[in-house]
């Protein structure tokens, strides 16, 4: 059956290790496709099926992209067989974007997108699906995007002691505002976004003007005409959620916020707490700081 859904495809939060990125970088679209859970079924694989008669536990994704970190094979990755066959999850083979047949940048003639959780899961150019036994065991399942504790380096590193990153906690970013800006006294607009891994909603956004001191809640939105309610049946739970403040800047400033999902998950307040070596996770309290005009 053809479905379309609101989506952001997310990377991992790398912001101080490996890629350099000041925060998350996403994508939001409307993609339209066909749901993975019915074209399984299609082949006799029924909607919430953990584990399969031959023991197959989880769906890989293999692309005709042939990277050098696979040694020049195929990229690839897999996500749980229970999340593959579940339709709630809205796993999608994507052959539209925004209305539009995939270009070939983002992934044509076809792709997976796995909501709500990291973007390297979502396999672009894709070649063939697998119902396999164990995880995938190609490069970026195994040998990245994995959390490790901040007593792990590149000289103890063991890759096989952590799972492969699925889910992204919560986050959000300042997007009208960036730090060279020099302001007058006066009204200042905070507005950006938030977004929480799994399909969980924005239950908040705090705005403070002063360093963390005090705070104020920001109005969020997803659609113009339709108030936003986390994990209401009227909002796209795999969507970003916008949110705005007024706020009253009268000197040189740093302007934090924060997001809290639905499961009262609430962003770290610094890097510091979160650091691990590949750098990945990084959601930290988003600072901007602001300077007055003399």
């Amino acid at each position: 059956m053809e479905t379309s859904k609101v989506f952001n495809v997310t990377c991992a939060n790398i912001s101080f290790a490996g890629l350099l990125v000041q925060f998350c970088i996403f994508e939001s679209a409307i993609w339209g496709g066909a749901k993975l859970s019915d074209l399984l079924e299609l082949v006799g694989v029924s909607h919430h099926t953990a584990i399969t008669s031959l023991g197959g536990k989880h769906a890989e994704f293999t692309s005709i992209d042939q990277c050098p970190e696979e040694n020049g094979g195929p990229y690839k990755a897999s996500i749980p067989l229970d999340q593959a066959t579940n339709p709630a999850a809205d796993v999608l083979l994507a052959y539209e974007m925004n209305g539009e047949v995939l270009n070939r940048d983002h992934g044509y003639p076809l792709r997976v997108i796995v909501p709500g959780v990291i973007g390297a899961r979502s396999v672009k150019w894709l070649d063939r699906i697998d119902i396999i036994e164990e995880e995938s065991q190609g490069f970026f399942m195994q040998k990245d995007y994995k959390m490790f504790p901040p007593s792990v380096d590149w000289d103890n590193i063991d890759w096989s002691t952590r799972k492969p990153q699925m889910d992204f906690p919560v986050q959000c970013a300042i997007c009208s505002l960036e730090d060279t800006n020099v302001l007058k006294k006066g009204e200042v607009i905070v507005a950006g976004y938030a977004v929480s891994g799994g399909g969980r909603g924005i239950e908040r956004v705090d705005i403070s003007v002063d360093g963390g001191k005090t705070w104020l809640e920001a109005s969020r939105c997803q659609k113009s005409d339709v108030p936003y309610v986390s994990c209401d049946v009227t909002s796209d739970k795999w969507a970003w959620v916008f949110f705005k403040a007024v706020v009253d800047i009268t000197e040189d400033s740093t302007i934090i916020a924060k997001a809290v999902d639905s499961s009262a998950n609430v962003q770290p307040e610094r890097v510091e707490t979160i650091w691990n070596l590949r750098g990945i996770l990084n959601t930290s309290w988003h600072r901007i700081r602001l300077q007055i005009a003399p």
